[in-house]
């Protein structure tokens, strides 16, 4: 998820959106950003809000989410010589055109739709 800046209003709405099409976790490993454990605390206040009897818990570690920022290596590959983005709107649309081409690439859609018509679904 792109955001302007990386404070913990834009991680509580990163972990709420991972959290609404995910299985609640009981721990969750981060890296050293306050911005990502204020977000976790920022989620566990909302679900103490509503009753849940599950809070998440914050395990730091500097590797484990290696695998998580393994998949920016695509985006950083064809950045970099562009020597980066100037407004933040070309940033998004940049990346959402290499994230598309790069989920095609893959495979992770339906065969039987037209991998074509898709981006244009996803890209509208």
């Amino acid at each position: 998820m792109l955001t302007k800046r990386r404070n913990e209003a834009a991680a509580i709405r990163l972990f709420t959106k991972a959290l609404e099409s995910n299985v609640l976790p009981e721990k969750i490993a981060i890296d050293k950003s306050g911005a990502n454990q204020a977000g976790i605390r920022g989620v566990n206040r909302i679900l103490a809000r509503f009753a849940c009897p599950i809070s998440i818990q914050i395990y730091r570690s500097k590797y484990l989410d290696n695998v998580v920022e393994q998949s920016h290596r695509f985006i950083k590959r064809q950045v970099r010589p562009m020597l980066g983005f100037k407004p933040f709107l070309t940033a998004a649309a940049t990346i959402d055109g290499i994230e598309v081409a790069n989920m095609i690439r893959k495979g992770q859609f339906r065969s039987e739709v037209c991998p074509f018509r898709q981006f244009a679904q996803l890209s509208a």
